[in-house]
């Protein structure tokens, strides 16, 4: 059993979050899975990150926010992803859109107004009371004339038939951490040490989805949540089609010997850190997408894999860069826009470490206009 030196936890406002996970750990017996600590630090009601009522989105801290996703930066994003979901809904003769973590509401207004009559209704899966609010706010406000066709809800339904979107969902379920210590495999857990959250690995069966090798003091994570909701969503999507947006890797770069210290990270006022023991409840905690994993859970639920690139190549190919205003519009609002466009694609920036997947049940997709050039599929 290995113990590292315990980090101090200082105190916050979340103290009510931490005497919850406390609570969560001596029942457990003094030791905590870190998914189910990942779970109550991001989840638990009203207290968890993405439960409480601060800020999450925005381009600029300043803002009081921590991060800021694609569809914060322009709304070229979601009138780009437009037009797969356009194809993806003709090709599938379906006219719902189904939204998983939707965020601050932003992308849902981009597609509601680029996609107009061909969305008869935008359906919201979001565990969040607090964003569920901001979005309505922000649909209100961007989408006026589409209010009365959003529906929320804040679990899976039986059956959809309809096109999914998710951007940056996958990233943000829970992970269990394993520890190679050069003879065997452990899983790293939580316990209280004093007034501090500690590091406690445990001998587990548990395994990457590798055989390695592995250097000596590794730690990486494993997905099964993340691979869980993909299973689920293939047995409810009767017919209709899928795309995930995300950070991460296929497995072979994701399990790759040089990458040590696994993919975990935190978010807060836009900086990053990788420590998640600390400021519970008051930043993010995310793990990047083995989109190996993500492939393999859906196809083997029954759905089709149509596609795996890179955000960058995705884009271009659903005609974002057709979507600037004309060269000779030197506005600041154009300004703007080759900023972020340049964000988005740029492979330095989001444009290669974001990737796009894309699955289908029910009808052909295989000229999908996201993968038409640059597929990945075969690296997956």
């Amino acid at each position: 059993m290995q113990h590292e030196e315990p980090v101090s936890v200082p105190a916050d406002p979340q103290t009510g979050l931490r005497g919850q996970i406390c609570q969560a750990i001596a029942e457990a017996g003094g030791w905590l899975p870190f998914d189910r600590y990942m779970a109550l630090a991001l989840y638990a009601p009203g207290l968890g990150y993405y439960a409480n009522d601060s800020r999450k989105f925005g381009a600029l801290p300043g803002s009081g926010s921590d991060f800021v996703t694609a569809p914060e930066l322009t709304p070229l994003f979601g009138q780009a992803l437009s037009r797969q979901l356009r194809q993806a809904m003709v090709a599938t003769g379906t006219s719902q859109v189904w939204e998983f973590g939707a965020g601050s509401g932003a992308l849902a207004a981009q597609l509601l107004n680029a996609l107009g009559s061909a969305c008869s209704s935008y359906h919201i899966v979001d565990l969040s009371g607090t964003l569920r609010e901001r979005q309505r706010e922000t649909i209100a406000r961007l989408a006026p004339e589409a209010v009365d066709r959003v529906h929320w809800h804040d679990r899976l339904p039986e059956e959809i038939r309809g096109v999914v979107v998710g951007n940056e969902v996958l990233d943000a379920m829970p992970v269990q951490l394993l520890h190679w210590d050069g003879t065997q495999w452990l899983e790293r857990g939580v316990v209280v040490q004093g007034e501090a959250f500690a590091w406690e690995d445990r001998p587990t069966p548990l395994r990457p989805p590798v055989e390695g090798p592995f250097v000596p003091g590794t730690t990486t994570e494993v997905h099964p949540q993340a691979e869980a909701f993909i299973r689920t969503l293939a047995e409810r999507l009767t017919r209709g089609a899928a795309f995930f947006i995300d950070y991460g890797f296929p497995e072979a770069e994701y399990y790759h010997p040089q990458r040590t210290g696994g993919t975990l990270m935190c978010h807060r006022a836009h900086r990053a850190d990788p420590d998640p023991l600390v400021d519970v409840g008051l930043k993010d905690i995310t793990a990047h997408v083995n989109f190996t994993g993500i492939a393999l859970a859906g196809q083997d639920a029954g759905l089709q894999v149509i596609g795996y690139t890179s955000q960058g190549r995705f884009l271009i190919n659903c005609g974002l860069l057709e979507l600037l205003p004309p060269a000779e519009a030197q506005d600041a609002a154009r300004l703007r826009d080759l900023a972020a466009v340049q964000k988005l694609v740029a492979e330095h920036e989001m444009g290669e470490l974001f990737k796009v997947i894309g699955f289908c049940r029910g009808a052909e997709l295989d000229d999908a206009l996201g993968f038409a050039a640059g597929d990945r599929t075969h690296t997956l």
